[in-house]
């Protein structure tokens, strides 16, 4: 069944039989056995692709969450001062990956040398229950749900503009005369185009701002670029501005309002074994953030 599970994986025989470490014959007649025993065909086999048919499918979903618990088990049995090994499949937003966690990760890599990592970029939201990965970064307010989610860190967001939209405009004086200027929008989240800011009292509920948005993308790296370019007013994470507005190719506008913060949260499935090398991770990620965003510093009253 294992041998199954990683020729679905691994997209084919020749691929499962490498990391198995087992000749292609061996893997085949392993996977011929599995579907004489159930009497069912698993896989559709062609010359180039592999792929599972319906009951393949079906079958392969619900065996590989048993099997992860299976692997897990063993893990918290056996040496638990021996050095890290596995596999980490991590998933993470674009912009906040290529700018801060890759360096993080990789010295994490380093200080495991036995650990082997498949790491995703996508600003989508993954689901952790059907998928194989063991651990998210996710950035937002969460939903409520069965996964565990531990904190790593406020993320601040500012208004900005570049300095020639600044000398061509006249900028904002409050949150409300945001609606009368031309904004660059975050597609992923941002879909009512509705700006939210914290209100002076801390019980009191958020102001919000309905704005004008003549230019939507899905990365907030491209956002960031469209305000340099005096293409309009952006609401950015400081982790993706904070050089921009430290060179001055952007300004902070309305420096008074706090547009609503984010978090940083590491996201991993609710199961009643979690693995050392997941608990290890998020632990370096709580470590390394544990002073707050670095990339703040100086630019948050």
């Amino acid at each position: 069944m294992l041998t199954f599970l990683k020729v679905v994986e691994a997209g084919g025989v020749t691929a499962a039989a490498a990391e198995l470490k087992l000749s292609k014959s061996v893997v085949s007649k392993r996977v011929s056995d599995l579907e004489d025993a159930l009497g069912l065909s698993l896989l559709r086999r062609s010359t180039r692709h592999v792929t599972p048919t319906e009951r393949g499918r079906s079958l392969y979903e619900q065996m590989r969450p048993a099997f992860g618990a299976i692997d897990q088990i063993v893990e918290n049995v056996t040496d638990h001062a021996g050095p890290l090994n596995g596999h980490l499949r991590i998933t993470a937003p674009m912009s906040f990956a290529t700018m801060h966690l890759g360096p993080i990760l990789a010295d994490f890599a380093r200080l495991h040398p036995g650990l082997e990592f498949a790491i995703n970029l996508d600003d989508r939201i993954q689901d952790l229950v059907s998928s194989d990965y063991d651990l998210a970064v996710r950035i937002g307010r969460l939903p409520d749900s069965s996964l565990i989610a531990r904190k790593l860190c406020i993320s601040r967001r500012v208004v900005c503009c570049s300095p020639a939209y600044a000398r061509e405009k006249t900028l904002p004086q409050s949150i409300e005369e945001i609606r009368a200027h031309s904004c660059i929008d975050y597609a992923n989240t941002h879909a009512n185009r509705l700006w939210q800011f914290a209100s002076p009292g801390s019980d009191a509920a958020p102001r919000g701002v309905a704005t004008h948005s003549r230019l939507v993308t899905n990365n907030g790296e491209v956002m960031r670029d469209l305000a340099i370019a005096g293409l309009g007013l952006a609401i950015l994470p400081l982790f993706i501005v904070a050089d921009a507005l430290r060179s001055g190719a952007l300004i902070h506008v309305l420096p008074d309002e706090r547009p609503l913060p984010d978090t940083i949260y590491a996201v991993y499935p609710s199961t009643r074994h979690v693995s050392r090398r997941v608990r290890a991770l998020v632990d370096y990620l709580g470590q390394r953030l544990a002073d707050g965003a670095p990339w703040e510093q100086g630019l948050v009253r």
